[in-house]
């Protein structure tokens, strides 16, 4: 990973969660990153870094929900644009430029690592979550751990074309969330691919959920399974 200057950031403009709450969520711009900081009330000393899907931005209901229970326990976590998503607010990633999202994710660790003194966490939903695992195959000093959410094992309903070529370089411990309604993979092919990986990776199915992970009850279930994962 080279080394990048981490311009000045902007903060513009602060949410609070509730009447009389302190300011815990930020608008977060500046250094090639666009997205929301959230501050923990008792931080713990780590942070996640947490981006969207190819059809998304950062501001996506399950990146908010699970950004906010994070925060609640004790992360620092960014939510975040991706290049291609700054770039324009609608339609899909280029796979030429690929490479500059993966840049992005690391944008995103490197401004952490400065803020934080513990373990970073990096994390993504879909497209976001397959960029950060390449990054962080790449380069296993990346991040402490991996959140991946809905990875995209192959693309819809077409398991010959698997997008699993780099995970025997895969170094880093994560934990994979996925639907057991996925058309991106199956549970048991989930189950099969995770063997070419030789980092600690574990499993979460959910019973009954798409690709979107809508489940009400979710975001503290990923807390405590990656919490046990990292103890972080």
């Amino acid at each position: 990973m080279s080394e990048r200057p981490v311009a000045k950031e902007q903060f513009l403009a602060v949410k609070a969660l509730g009447p009389g709450a302190a300011p815990l969520e930020e608008t977060f711009a500046g250094g090639g990153l666009r997205g929301v900081l959230h501050h923990p009330r008792h931080p713990n000393g780590g942070a996640l870094a947490l981006t969207h899907g190819a059809g998304s931005n950062c501001h996506a209901p399950l990146l908010v929900r699970l950004a906010r229970a994070f925060a609640e326990a004790g992360l620092l976590v960014l939510r975040y644009d991706l290049p291609f998503r700054q770039r324009r607010a609608q339609g899909p990633p280029v796979p030429a430029a690929a490479a500059r999202d993966r840049e992005g994710v690391e944008r995103a660790v490197e401004m952490l690592r400065s803020r934080v003194p513990g373990r970073v966490i990096a994390g993504g939903h879909s497209y976001g979550g397959r960029q950060t695992a390449m990054a962080a195959a790449a380069n296993p000093q990346m991040a402490d751990a991996l959140l991946l959410l809905s990875y995209p094992l192959h693309p819809p309903n077409q398991p010959e074309k698997p997008r699993t070529a780099f995970f025997p370089d895969w170094r880093t411990p994560a934990l994979f969330v996925h639907g057991s309604h996925d058309p991106f993979g199956t549970l048991e092919e989930m189950r099969h691919a995770l063997r070419q990986i030789p980092a600690r990776v574990e499993l979460m199915p959910v019973e009954g959920a798409g690709h979107d992970l809508q489940c009400a009850t979710l975001a503290p279930a990923v807390v405590e399974r990656l919490r046990r994962l990292v103890l972080f």
